[in-house]
């Protein structure tokens, strides 16, 4: 399969997958009763990734895409979580509860401020993808991921539902519900394609520094 028709193969997977999520969304479907778990919200979430490793692992063509996704892009669009700003501004206006907000929201400041850095990095060393720095960065992306939703499941466990309670319930409904269940798991993808491009790196320069010996 060529790289063109993966592309576009990808490109409809993804368009696909995005209007699946506002269909759901319009029709309610992530809502669920305060003080239990987000799981649709979490399906969500996790099946684009199960979904991705299982792609990865079975074919080849998608394998050898992963392998040369340029990494100044990927890293790039990591700066749009920079976004993570309107978290706390939802906090701030009574829309979104700080349990939730405010280490959701100062993660995604604090991956989105550093990706022009890390990009920087990657245009001026070529090693500079197997660097422990640029493995810590990506890890630490994806620990920021995994604890905003574990902060949003913790948020919805501990809601009662009692009038005038802040919750996470907008996090369910359109258009916010597209930040779990689209764009998260994007990010999540990309940060596992760097770490697995940058393992592939480390482990070829380790091969040939041993050659050269």
């Amino acid at each position: 399969m060529s790289n063109a028709v993966l592309s576009r193969l990808i490109a409809g997977a993804l368009a696909a997958w995005f209007a699946l999520v506002v269909l759901l969304g319009a029709n309610g479907a992530f809502v669920r009763p305060p003080g239990t778990a987000p799981l649709p919200i979490f399906i969500g979430f996790a099946v684009p990734i199960v979904v991705f490793f299982a792609v990865y692992w079975f074919s080849r063509a998608f394998r050898a895409f992963v392998l040369g996704l340029d990494l100044r892009f990927a890293t790039a669009i990591q700066a749009w979580r920079f976004a993570g700003l309107g978290f706390i501004a939802l906090y701030t206006y009574g829309v979104l509860p700080g349990l939730f907000a405010w280490p959701a929201g100062l993660g995604d400041i604090a991956i989105g401020l550093t990706a022009p850095w890390v990009m920087q990095g990657l245009e001026r060393r070529a090693k500079f993808a197997a660097s422990k720095g640029f493995v810590v960065w990506n890890l630490l992306g994806i620990l920021d991921l995994f604890g905003a939703v574990g902060t949003g499941t913790l948020s919805s466990l501990l809601a009662v539902g009692a009038a005038g309670e802040i919750t996470t319930a907008p996090m369910a409904e359109l258009p916010l519900v597209l930040i779990p269940a689209f764009l998260v798991p994007i990010f999540m993808m990309l940060h596992v394609a760097a770490l697995i491009q940058a393992r592939r790196l480390a482990g070829s320069g380790d091969r040939r520094e041993s050659a050269t010996r």
